[in-house]
């Protein structure tokens, strides 16, 4: 009975201990918070994902250190931040291409919002179709001019299936009823350094990514999803003076937490999140890539969720329309 009762005590203050743990005490964050990012270095998922970082480090006194967890287009990011503590220690930045990743890779058991919690929206940035400067191509007329008429063959690079590239390019080709083979690589920075080297001919990209390049001469940046031409890139036609004016996709980029995180760590987090996205230099940063910070509604814990919500139902649609198959 002694044995019993001893094993019972130790169970319940097993079970304390636990719940203790999973609530923030109040000098969150005391030591490095990582943010997982599923792509490789040198894309716009991870050029964003820094900036923040460096901005939440200023604006908490703290650190947050960015962890580049690659493979199956974000999964393996994923699945890391499924298994990891709900302490608010280990973050997970990314984008709409999120939404895809269950809807790809359905036997890996992961729910976008049930598996999540949600932080806030941090940027919401315009896609720009580049290609490469040794392919010749002008405009987006004459591309879809030769595409259509069999003279021009295409390689689209991509940061992987499922990726908002791929999706990106799958949608555009299908809205401009045109074909072309899209290369899928592990992260948009080395499908643009292949874009840079002429080994394939396009990228549908961010701004984040497109706009130094296109700057710099190293790409030639050819349409902007925006209604108007952006101040940044005025020498960019948009894709509706191209001849696709239905495709106007603009990428949404947030902080996510696993499932079940404490109330208070999330306000804590959401709080320094909406203080860094507005600190002068981040606007400044951004204000430069030609993207837009979200409203304060926007990129509330709640804000971000419903678009979570909205993106799940909406994507599942979308992926079956352009062909994404599951894996």
């Amino acid at each position: 009975m002694k044995r019993r009762i001893a094993s019972a005590l130790a169970s319940i203050a097993l079970c304390l201990g636990l719940a203790h743990a999973a609530v923030a005490d109040d000098s969150f964050p005391s030591r490095p918070v990582t943010i997982i990012v599923g792509v490789a270095p040198g894309g716009s998922l991870d050029a964003l994902a820094r900036l923040l970082a460096t901005e939440l480090g200023k604006v908490t006194n703290s650190t947050f250190v960015v962890e580049n967890v690659t493979g199956a287009g974000g999964l393996l990011g994923f699945q890391r931040l499924a298994r990891s503590a709900p302490d608010g220690y280990t973050l997970m930045f990314s984008n709409q291409s999120m939404v895809l990743i269950p809807l790809l890779y359905p036997k890996a058991g992961l729910d976008i919002v049930k598996d999540t919690t949600a932080v806030g929206t941090v940027a919401n940035v315009p896609m720009v179709l580049s290609v490469s400067n040794q392919s010749g191509i002008q405009d987006l007329p004459s591309m879809l001019a030769g595409m259509r008429s069999g003279k021009l063959k295409l390689y689209f690079g991509s940061g992987g299936p499922g990726t908002t590239a791929h999706l990106a390019e799958a949608l555009f080709l299908q809205m401009a009823g045109v074909k072309a083979d899209l290369i899928q690589y592990r992260g948009s920075g080395p499908a643009i350094t292949d874009l840079m080297g002429g080994t394939i001919q396009a990228v549908l990209d961010q701004t984040v990514t497109m706009l130094p390049l296109h700057k710099g001469k190293q790409v030639k940046a050819i349409a902007v999803a925006a209604k108007e031409r952006l101040p940044q890139m005025p020498d960019v036609p948009t894709f509706a003076e191209g001849g696709v004016p239905q495709f106007d996709l603009q990428i949404w980029n947030g902080l996510v937490g696993p499932k079940d995180m404490p109330r208070d760590v999330v306000a804590k987090l959401a709080d320094a999140v909406s203080r860094a996205v507005q600190t002068p230099d981040f606007r400044a940063r951004i204000d430069t890539l030609a993207a837009q910070v979200p409203s304060p509604e926007e990129r509330s814990p709640a804000g971000f969720t419903n678009t979570l919500k909205r993106d799940q139902k909406q994507f599942a649609e979308l992926a079956r329309k352009i062909g994404l198959e599951a894996r």
